[in-house]
């Protein structure tokens, strides 16, 4: 029995000196990441629905969603659409050669029309607030019940506008 026990316990004098001897080193690494700034933008469509010429000026809204980086500035601008000879200052829809004059407004007091930023015509500013939630813009158009709209052809018009988000 006596040799038993001496072997336990050279066997566990060798297993414990080995733990003893063990080593470690330790290292660190950096980890990095570079968030770039990004926006979109979408636009619902802008419907006067029906003009009756002489009754007056026809009004309408559309809403423009940005989308972009946290705290990352932006500037909104709307171009003068695509109809031949409209422009910032005087947007044309069209059907056929014929034309239909309409504008796109910063408030709903039809005041400030609102531009590509060329000139003296205004854009809209603002910060994004992260991908997650837009920055929402209201674009008012007004259809005025002028002598030039008020001898447009009986038609369905349309114009095309560009909105430009510059960050």
């Amino acid at each position: 029995m006596r040799r038993v026990l001496i072997a336990t316990a050279a066997g566990a004098a060798l297993l414990g000196g080995a733990t003893a001897n063990a080593a470690t080193t330790t290292t660190t690494f950096q980890v990095s990441a570079t968030v770039l700034k990004t926006c979109s933008v979408n636009a619902t469509a802008l419907a006067f629905g029906n003009y009756t010429p002489a009754a007056g000026a026809v009004t309408g809204s559309s809403t423009v969603n940005v989308l972009c980086t946290k705290t990352t500035p932006f500037t909104v601008a709307l171009n003068g659409g695509t109809t031949a000879g409209g422009t910032i200052a005087q947007r044309l829809m069209a059907n056929g050669a014929n034309t239909l004059q309409y504008n796109l407004f910063t408030t709903n007091a039809y005041a400030t029309v609102w531009g590509d930023g060329t000139g003296t015509s205004v854009t809209q500013a603002g910060a994004g607030n992260g991908l997650a939630s837009a920055v929402a813009y209201t674009v008012y158009g007004q259809l005025p019940d002028n002598a030039t709209n008020q001898a447009a052809v009986p038609g369905a018009y349309t114009d095309t506008i560009t909105v430009t988000v510059t960050y």
